[in-house]
Formats: structure tokens, C-alpha cells, sequence
């Protein structure tokens, strides 16, 4: 039974990865790319980390695959923040059917510094 869930997972995981692949071939711009890389890439390698804890049976591999899980949730999104907001104040600009652009003029250099009326409205 426990081949099963574990070939399930494995299955899911490597589906979710090609969809990251894909996403990262097909989307326009490097903000809607990195999104695909970021959220599908890492449920896919999560599952099949889930999957390799699951097969392998003895708690060292387990906690190390499952402490990878929360590895790759912690930083992948957080990664993916950086990397977009650095593109964006070095002067990427998103694709042309993009509907709401929240960040134009809120930047006052190529710093990435936000005016001054900005950090105070929190």
C-alpha cells in the first residue's frame, strides 16, 4: 500500500515540476515565469521529498526530507519576492497585458528605495 502513495506522490509531484517547466517556457514576462517556478516547483518537489520520507521508512531520511520540505516552502517564496522586486527596480517591465501595476512611481531610484510618503502609510 505504501508503494502505492509513495508511486502516487512521486507521480503528482513530477506533474507539478512539469508544469513549473512549462510555465517557465511559455509565460511572457520574468514575473509571471518566476511565479510558476516558485509555487509549482515547490509543491512538486515537496510531494516527492513527502514521497521519499514515505518510502524510505527510517526516520534519519525521513527528518531529512521532510526538514527540505520546509526548506523549500520557507525560502522559495521568499526568493521569488527578491528576485521580482529586483528585476522590477532595475527597470524590467512586466508584460504589456498586464492589468495593475501596485509598484509604478512608488520607487524613487534604482535602489529599490520606496518614496518617502510610502513607508510611513503602513
Amino acid at each position: 500500500m505504501i508503494n502505492y502513495i509513495t508511486g502516487a506522490l512521486l507521480i503528482i509531484g513530477a506533474l507539478f515540476n512539469l508544469i513549473a517547466a512549462i510555465g517557465l517556457l511559455r509565460f511572457p514576462d520574468v514575473f509571471t515565469r518566476m511565479h510558476a517556478a516558485s509555487k509549482a516547483g515547490t509543491l512538486g518537489s515537496g510531494l516527492m521529498l513527502v514521497a521519499i520520507a514515505l518510502h524510505a521508512g527510517e526516520l534519519s531520511i525521513s527528518s531529512k526530507a521532510l526538514a527540505a520540505v520546509v526548506f523549500f516552502l520557507i525560502t522559495a517564496p521568499v526568493s521569488a519576492h527578491l528576485l521580482a522586486r529586483a528585476a522590477y527596480v532595475a527597470g524590467v517591465e512586466p508584460w504589456k497585458g498586464t492589468v495593475l501595476d501596485q509598484l509604478k512611481g512608488h520607487y524613487t531610484d534604482k535602489e529599490g528605495h520606496l518614496s518617502a510618503d510610502d513607508e510611513t502609510s503602513d
